[in-house]
């Protein structure tokens, strides 16, 4: 309907005042509100703090994850100003948290050099939190000021005096603005081991206290140290080369290192942000490095064998390398920061890169002869590659009778309604062969494990028959050159990866990711790969059968079957039946998950319940303000002897309640604890069932069985023990173990199946995890299994 054209005045315009427009559009200012976001948040504050160090005035940065996901970033910087602005008549302090725009990073004589150039950092985070206290020690004082959603409470006020210099900020993000509060401890720890490098001699401690998780990062040697830690676990081929420049007030650094593998691994940073889409200064060290080595191979006496023109592919095979600029004007392209557009950055970067390259050639030639004599290989290598490409390509040219002989092609040549399955071994082939539709389905079976190509070299790669199968069935071509492959002539608009659910599958599924990741990773994001979700399980009663795609369903079909047979009895009579008793069970396993997530940050099953049950809700200002004597006293019939302490942290007193059990086992708690969402969830949740239900003691009805229970746990126990009685329940492992007819029904028949669309949200994160976990260096695999291995919930062994 057409809006009257007299309504729209000057009353329709919204003016959008202070911090009100981050609140409202926030990913316009952090990128987004799920997890990137409230990391961003943190990267923020902490930048802030960098900048000091990069300006020579900290030394020292602290970072603490609190129960209740607050953070606090410390430093031993200069303050931020806490004198009236001339023209703002406010602190400067204020202005600075809570006006867009604001902050010394605009005048050129108090940051020479700083990463956040937008100006919005730490007042978007003032906006975002739900609360935030602000701490400066300055001129022998120290400030605070706190603020609730970017508004403050109050003036800034001094509380005493001070012997140290710095900064604290103490933020807790807004649940109302945020998809999740979670603060990922190795994302964080990842970041500021960077950051470390990249600002030699700067210590950053890192504590998570949800789990004591703590990491404490110093690189007296700088990006040289990034190198040795990058080159872990690989043979090198030469020394480390560094190299230093300062030219019109930009500051070049550089350390390199070859070793024996295939990938480059090149990482560019600009005033300590990570450029993900390199830049200008990108370019000009690729040039200086290619055009170095090429002079040296034509200039030098080295054997004729080794006399070869290489291009930059070449000359990057094997290269460990990072570059540091810090510049007082970058010009990044974008919000997101990810690619530096300073063009005079090309010649200084490309000069400063020959000149040290071609001195440290001629200073030691044993190293250069080795580095030239791995990049002639790669260039040889690159060769047989594209004669093995070229092979692919010419068996592959359009013809259905080149296609892969274990290839079971569909009938129609209409790629948008035509699918290739992928499938695990020659068993699941057949299976998935005889119960496919053949006018749409084509299936190609695989023998064994493919090669996993992040460790391998491309012509090797090539050289492999389940990889060619795939290639010249696809029909794009192949190469590591844009115009090598053709995305229009994929054959399929769906292509399928159809693995076992076991260890295997899984592991199967891993190494084609990998594979189409790196050599196909624009068929991802056009949105042609697909991963099939054939069933977990099979369940059976007489005449009923259905097919569960996971435990969730599983327990959901579990409890709708058994709530239509039993009855549930509170102690004040209630009952509970249908549709009353799934939303009472849904609440118990709630209650079960989140004692899962307590254990795993260190906190006692037996102690989170105790707490959780609690007749009133326990806040951290009970701890300060509240008579706690009752609380001590319950708490020490439920087994446990309760110490509230408090402590002196960077001058902010902290309480902490610690619990120790019969056994000397003892949990210290913050108690900010009582604040997160974990605890205040929990015990909402348990405090209604127990309210509800006026009590513990429950009665589980069927026919004529009666069977009486203590407790919610255990009454979730007694129903779902009761729903799997008379069922045949099979877990599948295997495609092989489905006849056709199944096969085609749960995983293949487009109208019942379900499929798992893949994308890449993050590249850069996507990039991180394979070279993780499939790449040549075993110390990033060895610590992830560490870190997870709590975690894992079923063994498959």
């Amino acid at each position: 309907m057409a809006q009257n054209k007299d309504t729209y005045t000057a009353d329709s315009i919204t003016v959008l005042e202070g911090l009100a427009a981050v609140r409202k559009r926030p990913a316009m200012y952090i990128g987004s509100t799920d997890t990137r976001g409230l990391h961003h948040l943190v990267y923020e504050v902490v930048d802030n703090s960098i900048d000091e160090a990069m300006g020579g005035y900290c030394s020292k940065i602290k970072v603490k994850l609190h129960m209740d996901n607050s953070v606090t970033v410390s430093d031993d910087g200069r303050g931020i100003p806490v004198d009236m602005h001339p023209k703002e008549k406010k602190p400067a302090l204020e202005i600075v948290m809570t006006v867009l725009h604001a902050g010394g990073k605009f005048d050129n004589d108090a940051y020479k050099v700083s990463g956040g150039l937008h100006g919005v950092g730490v007042s978007c985070v003032n906006a975002l939190s739900e609360h935030l206290e602000a701490t400066v020690r300055r001129d022998g004082k120290m400030y605070r000021q706190s603020y609730i959603r970017g508004v403050p409470t109050a003036a800034l006020e001094c509380i005493g005096d001070a012997v140290t210099t710095g900064t604290t900020i103490r933020f807790r993000p807004d649940e109302q603005i945020f998809e999740t509060n979670q603060y990922d401890f190795n994302t964080l720890r990842k970041r500021f081991q960077e950051l470390a490098y990249l600002n030699k001699g700067l210590q950053i401690d890192f504590l998570d206290e949800r789990t004591s998780e703590k990491a404490s990062f110093k690189a007296e040697g700088g990006i040289i140290e990034f190198v040795k830690d990058l080159n872990k676990g690989q043979t090198a081929v030469s020394e480390i080369v560094y190299a230093y420049s300062e030219v019109d007030n930009v500051v070049t650094e550089l350390a390199l290192q070859y070793n024996t593998a295939f990938k480059e691994n090149t990482n560019t940073f600009a005033n300590n942000i990570r450029t993900v889409e390199g830049g200008t200064h990108l370019a000009g060290f690729k040039g200086g490095l290619t055009r170095a080595i090429n002079n040296y191979i034509q200039n030098s006496d080295l054997p004729k064998k080794l006399k070869q023109k290489l291009s930059g592919d070449d000359v990057r095979e094997g290269l460990i390398a990072v570059l540091s600029v810090k510049l007082s004007d970058p010009q990044f392209e974008g919000q997101t920061k990810t690619k530096l557009g300073n063009s005079e950055m090309t010649g200084i970067v490309g000069a400063m890169v020959y000149d040290k390259l071609s001195s440290y050639f001629q200073e030691n030639p044993k190293d250069a002869k080795a580095i030239v004599e791995k990049v002639v290989d790669a260039a040889r290598a690159r060769d047989a590659a594209r004669k093995a490409r070229d092979l692919v390509r010419r068996k592959g040219a359009l013809s259905d009778h080149s296609l892969p002989g274990k290839l079971a092609d569909c009938q129609s040549k209409d790629p948008s309604e035509s699918e290739l399955f992928i499938v695990e071994g020659d068993s699941a082939g057949g299976s998935a062969k005889q119960g496919r539709n053949p006018k749409h389905q084509a299936i190609l079976p695989l023998r064994g494990k493919i090669l996993n190509v992040e460790k391998t070299r491309f012509d090797k790669m090539l050289g492999n028959k389940e990889i060619r199968a795939m290639i010249t069935a696809m029909g794009i071509g192949i190469g590591q050159e844009e115009n090598d492959k053709d995305f229009d002539k994929l054959r399929y608009h769906k292509v399928v990866i159809m693995t076992d659910a076991d260890v295997d599958g899984s592991h199967i599924r891993t190494l084609l990711l990998t594979f189409f990741f790196r050599q196909y990773e624009e068929l991802i994001r056009r949105g042609h790969l697909y991963i099939a979700q054939p069933p977990l399980y099979r369940i059976a009663k007489g005449k009923f059968e259905k097919f569960i795609k996971d435990d969730a369903e599983l327990y959901s079909l579990l409890i709708e079957r058994v709530s239509k047979d039993i009855t549930i009895k509170a102690s004040n009579d209630k009952e509970y039946h249908q549709e009353t008793l799934t939303p009472l069970l849904d609440d118990i396993r709630f209650i079960k998950q989140k004692i899962f997530e307590a254990m795993n940050m260190g906190v006692a099953d037996k102690l989170f319940v105790a707490l959780i049950s609690y007749y009133s809700k326990i806040t951290p200002e009970f701890f300060n303000d509240g008579d706690t004597a009752e609380f001590i006293e319950k708490m020490a019939v439920a087994g446990f002897k309760v110490d509230i302490d408090r402590e002196d942290d960077d001058g902010e007193e902290r309480v902490y309640v610690t619990f120790e059990n019969e056994n000397g086992n003892r949990n210290k708690l913050a108690v900010e604890f009582f604040n997160s969402k974990l605890f205040r969830y929990s015990y909402d949740t348990h405090s209604n069932i127990t309210t509800e239900c006026a009590g513990n003691e429950f009665a589980v009805l069927r026919g004529e069985n009666v069977t009486q229970v203590t407790g919610i746990f255990n009454l979730l126990d007694a129903v779902m023990e009761e729903a799997y009685k008379g069922i045949n329940l099979q877990r599948y492992k295997g495609l092989g173990e489905m006849n056709p007819e199944q096969l085609w029904e749960t995983t293949m028949d487009p109208d019942k199946r379900t499929m798992l669309q893949v994308t890449i949200e993050d590249a850069v994160g996507a990039n991180e995890i394979f070279m993780d976990l499939m790449g040549d260096n075993v110390e990033p695999r060895r610590e992830f299994i560490e870190r997870n291995a709590l975690a894992v919930q079923e063994l498959d062994i």
